[in-house]
């Protein structure tokens, strides 16, 4: 591909669309988390001035619950002191707002660098062929991936990808569905530590994944150095890794053949929106394989941490049993995928020299997770949860086909959505005090007939907590054990799943006229109700943390990335890194049950 060719995307007309897009996103979304203040003006248009009052931004929006903010984006007009007209600019957006939204001299030119990403993403996107929501929603699981839009419903600069360049962007995005080929590395065994679930050992999984004729080929590749196989590990490692990091900042283990470069698996993979895991398209029954990136993506390095890996199939065994032994997942036919083995390098230099939080010890590193694929029956078929949030270019829900799919009401798809859903969520929380991160990228939908049957939870082992002090774990997993303040713990839910998830999802089913807030609220009430009236040994635990609470605290995750956009949270204290700003009313608290 030209250098001209590489940025085709990058027209006037697309990237006026995109910013466009963007400052709608970012006007919802700084209004939720009370960075601003729209003022209601008297043609019943809202209007946001600038920091210094030089220029005015104006639009059409209608509020719903959790103060969530449905913004026109082509009612959005910017204009200067003398009410003339300016032409939309995203990034003059964050400079004329920089006060108001926090932005540090230090953190501004990143965050615009993250915005440009972000936007030349959008761009990418708005130029590709369109397909409609009602085509995708009944398309395969990595079509669906692959043809996600948005990102992370929540922050607005969330497709950063700092450190990937244009053609690195074509090669890796999910949104380009590249093929992609692992690199492979042999890691010498006295320098990497392989852990695995208690049904899989190395030797089996590594034959199960390449293959005896790729095996054989590493093993010539190796006797022809003068070294032998048994030595070492087979390690996998995303492209992007390798030639940006890897060649460089391990050029020692190289010279010395602590690593030895291998090349290419023979399978093929596509990336998932999380960006660093990788799902086989060569045999779609194989695992998913998570790799070390150390690039900067929406607050955080991605990297893996070779010490914090350790641990994690033990974790996933933990776990899966909990969920096989307990009778209320069942019903729900709630699951998990595993995180079935992990390795990681211990580079000794750079671990003497840095703390445990440090990104230099997170470079190299990768586990794999099950595949969903052979567990489903004749009829289904899968679906990231993000996708109940995209909309097409013509804006579109993929939502409202499934229901038109379904048959079903609007009401009875929500509620067995929610049953599959936000029962096993409940359930942890009050029976376990177990919690996850279950956004939309860390859940699968099992759909049968554009009804959700089941839902499968991913990501266990760096996204799930224990929150009581007292519970008796397994020394292996004890590294899950979070101390959370008792007023914070039930923000696992109020804002994970309430305001990062459900807030959206009811803004679409209100915008395109399927339910009112009312009935989609009421829903969401009847699926809590009827959990706890099934558990009633634990009424004083659906007493102590009240899920019919009159507010919740409102956790503010864009706050947390324009103050510090390198390390959103502090990994020592999570909980004490939150932006916690005042209350937000709880849209099901009028629907108590009573007695």
């Amino acid at each position: 591909m030209s250098p001209r060719d590489a940025v085709s995307h990058l027209t006037p007309d697309l990237w006026e669309r995109a910013g466009r897009l963007l400052i709608r996103k970012a006007l919802a979304e700084f209004t939720h988390e009370r960075l601003l203040t729209p003022v209601l003006e008297d043609d019943g248009r809202y209007a946001v001035p600038s920091d210094n009052g030089a220029s005015t931004y104006r639009f059409a929006a209608r509020v719903l619950s959790l103060e969530h903010w449905l913004v026109d984006a082509d009612s959005i007009t910017r204009h200067g002191r003398d009410g003339a007209e300016l032409p939309l600019d995203a990034l003059d957006f964050f400079i004329e707002l920089r006060a108001t939204l926090g932005l540090s001299e230090e953190i501004l030119p990143v965050y615009l660098e993250e915005i440009s990403s972000t936007l030349s993403g959008s761009a990418y996107k708005l130029a590709a062929e369109a397909v409609g929501a009602a085509q995708l929603a009944k398309s395969g699981f990595q079509e669906i991936e692959t043809g996600m839009t948005e990102g992370h419903p929540c922050f607005v600069a969330n497709n950063g990808r700092l450190g990937f360049g244009v053609h690195e962007y074509l090669s890796y995005a999910p949104e380009t569905a590249s093929p992609v080929q692992l690199i492979w590395l042999a890691a010498r065994r006295d320098r990497s530590t392989f852990t695995s679930c208690a049904d899989l050992d190395y030797d089996g999984l590594i034959r199960s994944e390449l293959g005896e004729e790729t095996l054989a080929r590493f093993a010539d590749t190796m006797t022809g150095l003068g070294l032998d196989l048994a030595d070492y590990h087979l390690l996998p490692v995303h492209p992007w890794q390798w030639w940006n990091k890897l060649s460089v900042s391990f050029a020692a283990e190289v010279a010395r053949q602590h690593l030895v470069c291998l090349g290419p698996g023979e399978d093929e993979y596509f990336a998932q929106q999380s960006i660093r895991t990788f799902f086989n398209t060569s045999d779609p029954s194989k695992h998913y394989v998570k790799t070390a990136l150390s690039v900067l993506n929406m607050g955080f390095m991605r990297g893996l941490s070779a010490a914090y890996m350790e641990a994690t199939p033990a974790i996933n065994d933990w776990l899966a049993g909990v969920i096989e032994a307990d009778d209320v997942f069942r019903a729900a036919r709630f699951s998990i995928i595993r995180e079935r083995a992990a390795i990681g390098y211990h580079h000794r230099q750079y671990e003497a020299a840095t703390n445990r939080y440090s990104p230099y010890r997170k470079m190299l590193a990768a586990l794999w997770r099950e595949s969903p694929v052979p567990s489903l029956e004749p009829g289904q078929r899968l679906a990231t949860m993000a996708s109940l949030l995209h909309l097409d270019t013509e804006g579109n829900s993929f939502v409202s086909a499934l229901i038109e799919e379904s048959g079903l009401t609007p009401a009875e798809w929500l509620r067995r959505y929610l049953d599959a859903y936000l029962t096993p969520v409940l359930h942890s929380f009050y029976a376990y005090d177990l919690v996850f991160m279950p956004h939309g990228e860390n859940a699968i939908l099992v759909i049968e007939d554009g009804a959700v049957r089941r839902v499968i939870f991913k990501d266990i082992a760096e996204e799930i907590a224990v929150m009581d002090p007292a519970a008796v774990l397994p020394p292996a997993v004890e590294r899950i054990r979070a101390d959370v303040p008792e007023d914070m713990k039930l923000l696992s839910i109020f804002t994970d799943v309430f305001d990062c998830f459900l807030r959206f999802l009811n803004g679409i089913l209100v915008d395109d006229g399927l339910l009112t807030e009312d009935a989609f609220w009421r829903t969401v009430a009847d699926c809590v109700t009827a959990y706890q009236e099934s558990a009633p040994q634990l009424a004083d635990k659906f007493a102590q943390y009240d899920m019919f609470a009159e507010d919740f605290a409102l956790s503010c995750l864009n706050r947390l990335q324009l103050r510090n956009n390198k390390e959103m949270v502090d990994l020592q204290d999570p909980a004490g890194a939150l932006q916690l700003i005042g209350t937000l009313r709880n849209p099901i608290a009028r629907f108590r049950p009573e007695g």
